[in-house]
């Protein structure tokens, strides 16, 4: 059995000081309540993970119109800002830390979920191949259209009010969505941008809106708070790039002069093989001279393994999250791990969100 030793360790990110180095990934649960508000329940949810080193919440758009999914909170709004509050007072009293994950899905939406059941926008009018979760089920992704450049700067800016909106709300940071085929991905890969403008065509060109929102989060709330999510070859959503290696070498050199504190790198496909395709991590890592997270089908030993060998500072899990709420504790004693229920994943109530049991509940369930 793997006996956690660096993962236990204390790691200092930017001012703050984690208890240890594993990171609760970003989850998307779709639970918000009326006016995209977080649902009370994730005051508990949030709570009962405070043992993290790190949590990073669900992904939470910085607009009506970076809504993809039904029920998915938002943090633009004095009512989201109210309702996160009660969740960062409760993991710092808990003893923990918390970033909020800021998010604009681009075309990955559908037009229930657009002002005056407008068409999403994208980088160019290219329909994704993928599904939404819009009215309890899942349907196609709606056709975007091309975003003018003129619309530009009002994306920047809803960046840059949903930072400072966080850190009024109490979290420790935040972190810019640029991964999974949503909107600064679609930007940055030729698979999803054709644009012939500013903003399309040369590598410097389609990495310019994270670069420019990366900087204007950073201006906002301090580099040292602002990290970024990447993630070079996951085809999730229907992303793909040409040639990856030199498109995200000039992305992490960039967010490294701007001195962010981390890069959350998914290594291989969101929730799928770490190979989907070749690519040099270790030059994002040496590149890059913040904190590297290191992200997908971590278990116990291949973290220890990676953090041992210097490869990653942190490493972010998920799904092992959401069905064991003290996962640290259980790496720590060597504990079995609960298995996750799917049908609750996505949407309800308390049922697979707050009712896992910890060990410790456990054993006071068995005397």
């Amino acid at each position: 059995m793997t006996k956690p030793t660096k993962l236990l360790e204390p790691y200092q990110l930017g001012p703050i000081t984690l208890t240890n180095r594993t990171v609760m990934a970003p989850l998307t649960r779709n639970r918000a309540v009326e006016g995209m508000v977080p649902n009370p329940l994730a005051i508990e949810y949030y709570g009962q993970r405070a043992t993290a080193g790190l949590l990073i919440t669900e992904a939470s758009q910085v607009s009506q119109q970076g809504q993809g999914y039904q029920d998915t909170p938002g943090i633009y709004t004095k009512e989201q800002v109210a309702g996160w509050k009660k969740v960062t007072d409760r993991v710092h009293k808990d003893g923990g830390h918390i970033f909020i994950q800021l998010w604009h899905v681009g075309r990955i939406s559908h037009t229930d979920l657009q002002k005056d059941n407008g068409k999403p926008v994208a980088p160019s009018a290219v329909q994704a191949k993928g599904k939404t979760f819009v009215g309890g089920k899942f349907v196609d992704v709606s056709e975007p259209r091309a975003l003018e450049i003129g619309e530009i700067p009002a994306i920047i800016d809803s960046f840059r009010n949903a930072a400072s909106l966080a850190i009024e709300a109490g979290f420790d940071g935040v972190e810019i969505h640029g991964a999974n085929g949503y909107l600064l991905d679609q930007f940055a890969k030729d698979g999803a941008n054709k644009r012939t403008d500013a903003y399309g065509g040369s590598i410097e060109n389609r990495a310019r809106l994270m670069l420019e929102i990366a900087k204007a989060v950073a201006d906002q709330i301090g580099p040292e708070r602002t990290g970024i999510r990447l993630s070079p070859v996951t085809p999730a959503n229907d992303i793909s790039d040409s040639n990856p290696q030199p498109l995200f070498d000039y992305i992490v050199d960039q967010l490294s002069a701007l001195k962010l504190v981390f890069i959350h790198v998914i290594e291989g496909a969101t929730g799928g093989p770490r190979d989907v395709a070749p690519f040099d991590y270790a030059g994002l890592r040496n590149r890059f001279k913040g904190a590297y997270i290191g992200n997908n089908g971590y278990d116990l030993a291949l973290a220890e393994r990676t953090l041992q060998s210097g490869a990653a500072d942190l490493i972010a899990f998920g799904k092992p999250f959401i069905s064991n709420p003290d996962l640290v504790e259980r790496f720590r004693t060597g504990a079995p791990l609960n298995e996750g229920d799917k049908a609750t994943f996505y949407g309800g109530g308390e049922k697979g969100y707050t009712d896992y049991p910890t060990l410790k509940e456990k054993r006071q369930a068995a005397e």
